[in-house]
């Protein structure tokens, strides 16, 4: 099932970046990928440094369980849970070649940094292009 994507408040730069939504979008359980540009974001004559936020929106699942009401009442109920959390993303998207592991995860977040060096024809200097990419659940408390 392809997700959700929002892309309204990207520039669309990033080679890396657009690579991984595209990997995000294939993986079962996330529902929604929201992409904005960071504001570390900047440019100078021997680099460029591009920094993307990205935010997934996990599909939920309902499931039947049993439990007992006022102690020996049986009776069933809908449990609504995630398919997927940010451990079992980073586990989905070590298994893919061209993505690999992030260089950075904790409880909520995954970073990746790639770099690169690139020349453009009839130039003799190039520059570094350096591209930092966060990935964080939709709905999880702001970082400071």
């Amino acid at each position: 099932m392809p997700s959700e994507l929002d892309t309204s408040k990207w520039s669309g730069e990033g080679t890396f970046t657009q690579l991984l939504i595209e990997r995000l979008r294939e993986i079962d359980g996330v529902a929604f990928v929201r992409v904005e540009d960071a504001p570390a974001t900047r440019s100078e004559a021997d680099y460029n440094f591009i920094s993307n936020e990205v935010f997934v929106g996990f599909a939920t699942r309902d499931r039947q369980e049993r439990s007992t009401r006022f102690g020996f009442l049986p009776t069933m109920r809908t449990v609504t849970e995630k398919a997927l959390d940010v451990a079992g993303l980073e586990q989905a998207l070590t298994t893919v070649a061209d993505i690999g592991g992030p260089d950075y995860s904790d409880e909520g977040m995954l970073q990746y940094l790639r770099t690169e060096r690139i020349v453009p024809p009839y130039q003799t200097r190039g520059y570094k292009l350096v591209e930092l990419v966060r990935i964080y659940e939709v709905g999880s408390p702001r970082r400071a």
